[in-house]
């Protein structure tokens, strides 16, 4: 098996805006995220990130160059039903329950019966929501939305999960909840992708990070390359690398 479960070769996206403004958010951009990876695309607000999560989703067609995801077109039905997706906003039915929402989730992927009662148990105890599972969702904080939504992308147990800035807006006790989940499926061998723009958690959980702006990948590599073993802290590393873009116009 291809240990490559996405891939971007020369990845470009291009808008047109009234009146007729061509905007590129995606330059020419190219990596590869192995099998069992956790995988941090950084970069400041509108240089490209979730634009390229939506490009491996199939929910958004580049404009030039090429994507694969777990060795298929990423608008395959097959390949997205191995695939699981938390938004930055997601949107809740807040009338539903927890157990309900997930319900609901579960019968997206046509799982019934015992099998998704079980698969919905073991979600709520991963993400520490079983003591609210009968509460509606108009009730729940942001953070427990988050654990919910994660929830949710995992209910059929997908081989990729994109986390598009899971911790952000969280109060330090949700952002802690939510780094021992992700820390969690990392030790199972789930291959994760995540946006953020908190430095400290894609140091502590990324196996490899690549950093755009405007647009364009201007640095990747392993965390250890980039941060020179630690001698260097992520954030300086970002911070540095957008200020060389910027000076050389990048």
């Amino acid at each position: 098996m291809d240990d490559w479960i996405v891939e971007a070769v020369g990845l470009t996206k291009v808008y047109t805006s009234f009146p007729r403004k061509r905007v590129t958010t995606l330059d020419n951009v190219s990596f590869k995220v192995r099998r069992g990876e956790t995988f941090g695309l950084l970069g400041p607000n509108g240089a490209g990130k979730t634009t390229s999560q939506k490009l491996f989703l199939g929910l958004l067609r580049p404009s030039s160059g090429s994507v694969r995801v777990l060795g298929g077109e990423p608008d395959d039905p097959e390949v997205r039903a191995r695939v699981g997706f938390l938004p930055e906003n997601p949107y809740f039915y807040t009338y539903l329950t927890g157990r309900e929402f997930l319900e609901f989730c579960a019968a997206l992927f046509d799982m019934r019966g015992a099998a998704k009662h079980q698969r919905i148990d073991e979600l709520l105890m991963l993400v520490g929501m079983s003591s609210a599972a009968e509460t509606q969702l108009r009730r729940y904080s942001k953070g427990m939305l988050q654990r919910i939504g994660i929830a949710q992308a995992l209910i059929n147990d997908p081989e990729l999960i994109f986390l598009d800035e899971p911790t952000s807006g969280l109060d330090p006790l949700g952002h802690k909840q939510i780094g021992r989940i992700i820390k969690t499926l990392k030790a199972e061998g789930k291959t994760l992708f995540f946006n953020s723009h908190i430095m400290v958690d894609v140091e502590e959980l990324c196996d490899q990070v690549a950093i755009l702006h405007k647009g364009r990948l201007v640095a990747s590599g392993t965390v250890g390359a980039l941060t020179g073993d630690g001698r260097e802290s992520l954030e300086d590393v970002f911070v540095r690398t957008i200020e060389e873009a910027e000076a050389i116009g990048r």
